[in-house]
């Protein structure tokens, strides 16, 4: 799940509920059903069709149970506002989904000791960059249940009008800016690339990391880091493309201008497949491109499961949890979801996928990077301070100085 402002605001809200609710008594007790079956709560922020999907697979594992019911609680655009609101009184659901670890960090159970039970082959069956995004300070909260790396999206009738090779694995940000200089038709009004004008700061910081830079240091400070010379060589690429009239700064991702015909390329993640596929736009993909230094490196876009730590029933929900993210649960998935265990993407020959392979290439490169807002404890204040730094930087109107923009950025 992506980052949001409106969702990052929910720490002022976490924060504030915790400290006015009282303890209430919890659904969470020793509860039984009419069988005698202990009931485990189960919060999803999916609807619709993902939705039944998720009720048929709780209804599998119910059916496998002689001692645990697991029941299915759909949140759906409300989940934080739940889920906040649920620790707060002490209520949670037993098992959550999960993906901003920071901020409930200290409502979830640690799952080192239960992984460490189930033996090192069961761990090592997921893919390792995974874990850092389902972890907070070296701790364990939650297992792996989806994600998506970025790539570009490229279209192939574009390419194919202008006779140039679609691109392949390998090649540099120096070869897409020559690419998209080709593609670049203003008399139909046809822009080699697109990015976002005010992109997701979460996201943007794979483009300093593959270029040698983060926006913060592993203490969190700013200076020095954000505003570093290698980082301010990556806002004066995207900000010379714009200048030089062969890309873009959209709303979105680009993948609206594509679908239009008006776009060659543009960086997004797994979400863009289905839209550019129904649109019936012939379009191919490809790894993000390598800065000098020979790297290419990824955000992901993650997530988990995590348990309550107020849980009543922990060793049941974490039976539940083993089975969500195994290799039946992942492959009932498969259609809407990348699987996150190595068993299941060999058995169904994933890798040799050449859409769906891509992806995880970039997934196995980005291992071992920890996004700033898994470090910096007022993430959301240097959010919004940084989409700010986008705007006056990527705004066709502005085109601010990037040093002097991110100077000021790093010493406010």
């Amino acid at each position: 799940m992506k980052i949001s402002k409106m969702r990052i605001a929910l720490l002022f809200f976490f924060s504030t509920f915790l400290l006015i609710s009282g303890c209430s008594s919890s659904s969470n007790g020793d509860n039984e059903d009419k069988d005698g079956k202990v009931t485990i709560r189960f919060a999803t922020w999916d609807s619709e069709e993902s939705l039944n999907l998720q009720q048929k697979l709780v209804d599998k594992f119910n059916a496998q149970q002689d001692k645990v019911k697991v029941k299915l609680e759909g949140y759906g655009d409300e989940y934080d506002t739940k889920i906040a609101a649920g620790m707060g009184a002490k209520d949670a659901p037993d098992v959550m989904y999960m993906w901003n670890y920071p901020l409930y960090k200290d409502a979830l159970e640690p799952l080192d000791s239960y992984i460490e039970k189930e033996g090192a082959a069961y761990k090592d069956n997921f893919y390792e960059a995974l874990w850092n995004y389902n972890s907070q300070g070296g701790t364990t909260l939650g297992l792996p249940v989806g994600y998506t790396t970025h790539v570009v999206y490229y279209n192939k009738a574009l390419f194919d009008e202008q006779g140039i090779e679609y691109p392949q694995s390998g090649w540099t940000w120096d070869d897409l800016i020559e690419t998209a200089k080709k593609l670049t038709n203003k008399e139909k009004k046809i822009s080699g690339f697109a990015f976002s004008g005010q992109p997701d700061p979460y996201d943007f910081e794979m483009f300093l990391w593959s270029n040698g830079a983060s926006y913060v240091d592993k203490d969190g400070k700013l200076d020095g880091n954000v505003n570093s010379k290698k980082s301010i060589e990556v806002f004066e690429m995207f900000q010379n493309m714009l200048k030089d009239g062969y890309a873009i700064a959209t709303e979105g991702s680009g993948s609206t201008e594509m679908k239009s015909g008006k776009v060659a390329m543009f960086v997004n993640g797994a979400w863009s497949l289905g839209t550019l596929t129904e649109a019936g736009i012939d379009y191919g993909i490809v790894e993000l491109p390598m800065f000098e230094n020979g790297k290419n490196i990824s955000i992901l876009s993650s997530s988990g499961i995590a348990m309550s730590k107020d849980s009543k029933h922990k060793d049941a929900a974490f039976e539940f949890m083993k089975f969500w993210t195994g290799e039946e649960a992942n492959k009932e998935r498969i259609e809407y979801e990348l699987p996150v265990i190595k068993s299941l993407v060999e058995k169904e020959k994933i890798e040799e996928d050449p859409v769906k392979s891509v992806f995880y290439s970039m997934l196995e490169k980005s291992d071992g990077y920890t996004p700033a807002s898994f470090i910096v404890e007022d993430w959301s204040g240097v959010s919004e301070n940084l989409s700010l730094v986008f705007e006056q930087i990527f705004n066709p109107s502005t085109l601010m100085e990037p040093k002097k923009v991110l100077n000021d950025a790093a010493n406010q």
